[in-house]
């Protein structure tokens, strides 16, 4: 019998979530795999709480594995076959952590139809697919981009009402863009002088990512894919006006998915800077690189935009919608936790102060401070003569994604996509590295199979930091320093 390696653990770890996932994940509302097979039973009641054991067990274990896999310092290759290994089986689960690949088939068929989802919630088209999205969105109109709505007319197009046949579409879709990020990652890391084999262990191999990218099958899969592919193409060596223009290009169709993408843009901006005109040139050179450089980055980003709303056939009635929902309630977002915290202090002397009522003081306040912050950062990351600005540039782009995510209204756990994509990429301080592996522990344990969190039990906040605390020593544990041997004679 073979012994056992991290990653035979984690492939184990997989099938088990992979398999519990049709009971205990995103299930359906109506039809399904498991009523088709008879075996509905497993869907509620005591036979979901059997799943719900089988997939629990299967993330602790790939938490576990994961975390062991990178004990062992492994060789890149090692890390690329286990990544595609962990993900084979994830590739077959059912829906899971999230019912938002109900909504994106419940959108693409309102576009379909000739509904507005930028103006209207998806309760106004009836039907099957509108029984499996959560209550919660069925009024609500979608914040994506028209790339998504495009994207959803295709498939459903397609696949038609079929919600079966819907979510493979979107499986195939997710993982495709989960390739691009298993490709494009090292490949950054290789670019920056970083270490490819952890770049790609925390970026791809990473839980976090395979559950919530893979299983969940969030649009973000193909939104850092993309935007990862664009950041391939900065920085590119010889780099061309044609290499920037075709990475402006490639971000600019992940902002037509998802708004989030525009972070990495001024970056690419400041990479054409330090190219073009050099971090050692005169201020005036680099006023008029910066100038020309960003006007063709918002008129090339405006063009793509056009096009893709135009073939689509969506309204522009995403640039109203960016900002999102506010329906969300979880401490991951910033505002939300300084709510929590302050509030009940303020009802100590007031009995009748409203939990809402400072969540939208804070939430306004936090919009302006994520707007200062992204300017700090991005002028902080700015090209500087004698320093490496290509990983300057990475490194300002990976904080933008960290200030927008700390101040957004709403932070789920699949945004951190677009952070660990890229902080293993560069060599960042081990405290760093650290605070990536400890959250992604963290947020997954966080969430279960049907999406449901546990932020707000108290056992589980009782324990996070010491599993945090665990998860990063399993890494990088304490070394015993030595002592010296004494000195014959004495």
């Amino acid at each position: 019998m073979k012994s056992l390696s991290p990653t035979r653990l984690g492939l184990l770890a997989s099938i088990l979530v992979a398999l519990g996932s049709f009971g205990a994940g995103a299930t359906r509302n109506r039809g399904g795999v498991m009523r088709m097979l008879g075996v509905d039973n497993l869907t509620y009641g005591h036979g979901r709480a059997l799943m719900d054991i089988t997939m629990s067990v299967g993330i602790v274990l790939l938490l576990l594995a994961w975390l062991w896999l990178w004990r062992t310092r492994p060789t890149f290759d090692t890390v690329r076959r286990t990544t595609w290994l962990w993900t084979a089986p994830l590739a077959l689960s059912a829906p899971m952590l999230s019912r938002d690949v109900y909504s994106y088939l419940m959108q693409g068929a309102m576009l379909r139809d000739g509904f507005d989802p930028y103006s209207e919630g998806a309760a106004v088209n009836p039907g099957p697919l509108l029984w499996e999205v959560s209550h919660d969105w069925r009024n609500t109109t979608t914040p994506y981009g028209p790339l998504h709505l495009g994207l959803g007319k295709l498939i459903t197009l397609v696949t038609g009402d079929s919600v079966g046949v819907g979510i493979v579409a979107y499986r195939l879709l997710a993982l495709a863009g989960f390739a691009l990020i298993i490709i494009t990652v090292p490949k950054i890391a290789q670019q920056l002088g970083g270490d490819s084999a952890f770049a790609l262990w925390i970026g791809a191999t990473n839980p976090l990512m395979l559950l919530h990218m893979v299983g969940g099958m969030h649009n973000e899969a193909v939104m850092v894919g993309l935007v990862s592919v664009g950041i391939v193409w900065a920085l590119r060596r010889p780099a061309t006006f044609a290499t920037f223009s075709g990475a402006i290009a490639v971000v600019a169709v992940a902002v037509s998915l998802k708004a989030t993408a525009a972070v990495a843009m001024p970056f690419i901006v400041w990479l054409m800077v330090a190219h073009f005109a050099g971090a050692s040139a005169s201020v005036l050179k680099k006023c008029g690189v910066f100038i020309l450089a960003t006007a063709w980055s918002i008129a090339l980003t405006g063009g793509v935009l056009y096009v893709v709303t135009a073939a689509s056939g969506a309204s522009w009635g995403w640039l109203a919608e960016i900002s999102g929902n506010s329906k969300v309630i979880n401490p991951l977002a910033g505002p939300t936790l300084v709510t929590e915290i302050l509030t009940p202090g303020f009802q100590l002397f007031d009995d009748h102060f409203y939990y809402n009522s400072l969540l939208v003081v804070v939430r306004a306040a936090a919009s302006i401070l994520m707007l200062v912050a992204l300017a700090v950062v991005w002028w902080w990351f700015r090209p500087k003569p004698g320093a490496a600005n290509d990983v300057r540039a990475v490194q300002g782009t990976t904080a933008a994604y960290v200030a927008a995510f700390i101040t957004n209204a709403v932070t789920l756990p699949w945004y951190y996509a677009s952070i660990l994509a890229l902080v293993g990429t560069f060599r960042a301080p081990r405290w760093v590295q650290q605070v990536a592996v400890g959250a992604s522990v963290i947020i997954v344990l966080a969430f279960t199979g049907g999406g449901n969190h546990r932020f707000y039990d108290a056992w589980f906040l009782v324990a996070a930091p010491f599993v945090t605390f665990a998860a990063v020593l399993a890494v990088w544990p304490f070394k015993q320093a030595k002592t010296p041997s004494p000195v014959l004679g004495e």
